[in-house]
């Protein structure tokens, strides 16, 4: 992306690769370091006893720490919402996968979902036949719905890949005209 859509010299461009793939590998290590040093402290604090909210509340940390403030870079920004829309798809997925009991061969924590769609099980079948086509054509929607009237509040990369793929800026001086 950095050769597509900066400008200047090579050797500046590839400094800016080697600057972000250095913060993306410290930052994705520095929170490993602090999520592993977290769950060794919970198990510790709990005599050994591992407990189902310690994933959790070591991702908050380590979320909190490494992504959540300090340095608000376009890399930290890229981690965070590639993350994001991976909880999105497997919640989306949870929230259709049948729930089964113990019972019912279930184990704790896998294999198991929610079972929101149990009572349709047609329903089921369609949200997981067209489920994925209706979040990626939706997503696709919003996104350049929101770059033809409110630019301004797209991140900045994204904006301008957008404003490279969408837009020829030498030939179009009308705001808001789709077909330039």
């Amino acid at each position: 992306m950095v050769f597509l859509f900066r400008h200047g010299p090579i050797r500046h461009k590839i400094y800016l690769i080697l600057k972000a793939t250095r913060q993306h590998a410290r930052n994705l290590a520095l929170f490993a370091l602090i999520y592993k040093s977290s769950m060794l402290a919970l198990l510790r604090l709990n005599n050994g006893k591992v407990n189902s909210y310690n994933p959790f509340l070591a991702g908050l940390l380590g979320g909190y720490v490494v992504f959540g403030r300090g340095i608000h870079s376009s890399v930290n920004q890229q981690i965070v919402i590639y993350v994001f829309a991976r909880v999105a798809m497997a919640l989306a997925r949870l929230a259709v996968q049948p729930h089964l009991s113990l019972a019912e061969g279930a184990y704790a924590g896998h294999h198991s979902g929610w079972g929101l769609l149990d009572r349709w099980p047609e329903a089921r079948e369609t949200v997981r036949r067209y489920g994925w086509t209706a979040f990626a054509s939706f997503s696709w929607a919003l996104v350049m719905w929101l770059f033809q009237w409110h630019p301004e509040v797209l991140q900045p990369s994204l904006r301008s890949s957008m404003n490279y793929m969408y837009v020829n800026v030498d030939t179009c001086e009308a705001k808001h005209v789709w077909f330039c």
